[in-house]
């Protein structure tokens, strides 16, 4: 009985360490855009592939993200409060005046939308900082 017991809890506490929630990202779809009056780039990343707009109206380019940046992607994505979106406050105002260009955060779960207020591209508040920088990064490494 007593062998049964510990093999019973040994069971129990090693599915629920392997059994870590996953983030469902197949029907996700996230969308890091940033422009000004000169300036316009559009990053969507969507089922372990990215799509790069650099240009508005201009051509799209499309490649699939490695297995190594994709997990990074979907850590930082299962870390943001995606209710806390639309509330985000931006830590400079540098696009007020044309010193940066608006950055812009829009992520689609489900059929429902969810969206930062406009902020300053390279300084995206810091909850969803890192989320932000993956993006970029994997849409320059594509290119």
């Amino acid at each position: 009985m007593r062998i049964l017991s510990i093999l019973l809890l040994t069971v129990f506490i090693v599915g629920g360490c392997c059994s870590q929630k996953k983030v469902d990202m197949k029907s996700t779809q996230i969308e890091y855009s940033a422009q000004s009056r000169g300036y316009y780039k559009s990053i969507v990343v969507e089922n372990k592939s990215v799509s790069v707009t650099k240009e508005r109206n201009g051509e799209t380019v499309k490649s699939e993200i490695d297995e190594a940046k994709w997990n990074k992607i979907v850590d930082a994505f299962s870390k943001v409060n995606l209710e806390g979106l639309s509330s985000l406050k931006a830590p400079t105002d540098k696009r007020t005046y044309d010193g940066a260009a608006i950055g812009n955060l829009k992520i689609v779960k489900d059929g429902k939308t969810y969206e930062t207020p406009g902020f300053d591209n390279g300084f995206p508040p810091k909850v969803i900082e890192k989320l932000v920088n993956l993006l970029v990064d994997v849409s320059k490494e594509k290119l």
